[in-house]
């Protein structure tokens, strides 16, 4: 890579707890992984930047003036859309080489998608000879995921990528989209991240259909108590105006403000401590996700149950958005090789394939390499 200029970095990342409430103003508790998208870039000196990949064939090349028009192009739409909403936020976007190098999995959960979008930011401002705040890298990214690439996504996944610290949990208010740093410390336990191995699409699953049905909770309970978004209402406040929902609606909302609740506590244990009580947690948020967010499927519901099951495991919950993607689990340490076996196995034989185990440990957000 020595005829490169840069060597830029960014995260995938776990959620520890809080699914399904960044986009309701809640607070969740992300942590970024050492899985991450590297770019390789350096200037060209031409009106357009290439694109190539060392995990897919082909490159492709997109005209700086013309970057609407990649929004189908099924792995360069997120650096399109990267790119135009950069540069219409003011920024000098130059012509350039990238190669991408992904070692987070696609499809798995772990922000694929906001790994590449906040590294390729990350990287056009480093051959335009900027130093970007990481908020508005992040903030960009998400813009550009929600009006390029389609997908209503709230801001954890693009901000916790740009802004993770190196064996530190975020927990990020992403009402005030502002966020303390807790260091991730486990004591004798380790974290296990699963992957069911079932493929998953954000733009064609419910996820924006869950959106929708938060919004029409927050709607309804705006008109009997003043919130802004649904994570104003404590749990308390929720119990005595749930009679105003239906349905769906109101198990949707049910979850949203147990959620946020869950984040505080599950903070506040990991700063003292305290695995027994977040391991706790991880179970009652996937048991909500399962039966009132209803995001699971069986696919992570065969994991988490298999993980909930073994005696070394306090707590297995999905992390993501959901439909496919990853478990997370509280393992002691001295009993993760036995736990990832009977696992492994117990899935298999109810899914019919294998899952995929991942090492990972809690990394930077983004690093600038000047090569």
């Amino acid at each position: 890579m020595n005829n490169y200029t840069y060597k830029i970095t960014a995260a995938g990342r776990i959620n520890i707890i809080g699914e399904h409430i960044d986009y309701c103003g809640g607070k969740v508790f992300p942590a970024a992984l050492s899985l991450c998208n590297t770019v390789y870039v350096r200037p060209n000196g031409t009106n357009r930047i290439n694109l190539s990949w060392t995990t897919l064939p082909g490159n492709v090349s997109l005209d700086l003036d013309n970057f609407e028009s990649y929004k189908n192009e099924t792995h360069a739409k997120f650096q399109a859309g990267c790119a135009y909403l950069w540069n219409q936020a003011g920024h000098k976007v130059l012509g350039c080489d990238m190669l991408m190098d992904c070692t987070v999995p696609f499809g798995s959960g772990l922000s694929s998608s906001a790994a590449i979008e906040v590294s390729t930011i990350a990287a056009l401002a480093a051959v335009a000879g900027e130093r970007p705040d990481k908020k508005e890298i992040a903030l960009t990214a998400q813009k550009a995921e929600r009006e390029y690439a389609g997908v209503n996504c709230g801001i954890m996944d693009q901000y916790a990528s740009a802004n993770g610290k190196k064996n530190h949990a975020l927990i990020l208010d992403c009402k005030s989209v502002t966020h303390e740093y807790v260091p991730f410390e486990l004591g004798d336990y380790r974290l296990v991240i699963i992957n069911c191995n079932k493929p998953h699409n954000l733009v064609e699953s419910k996820y924006n259909e869950r959106r929708k049905e938060t919004e029409k909770a927050l709607e309804i309970l705006q008109k009997h108590c003043e919130i802004s978004c649904l994570a104003d209402l404590a749990v308390e406040e929720f119990k005595r105006r749930k009679h105003l929902l239906n349905g769906k609606v109101a198990d949707r909302a049910e979850h949203v403000v147990n959620e946020c609740r869950r984040v505080t506590l599950a903070a506040e244990a990991m700063k003292r401590g305290d695995m027994l009580t977040l391991g706790r947690l991880l179970n009652e948020s996937h048991k909500s996700l399962k039966e009132l967010y209803e995001v699971t499927g069986k696919e992570l519901d065969a994991l988490a149950e298999a993980a909930q099951s073994h005696p070394s495991c306090i707590g297995s919950r999905m992390t993501g958005a959901g439909f496919g993607g990853c478990t997370i689990s509280l393992v002691h340490k001295d009993g993760v090789e036995h736990f990832k076996k009977t696992v492994s196995e117990k899935y298999k034989n109810a899914v019919g394939y294998d899952c995929k185990i991942y090492d990972a440990e809690i990394a930077d957000g983004i690093t600038v390499t000047k090569l």
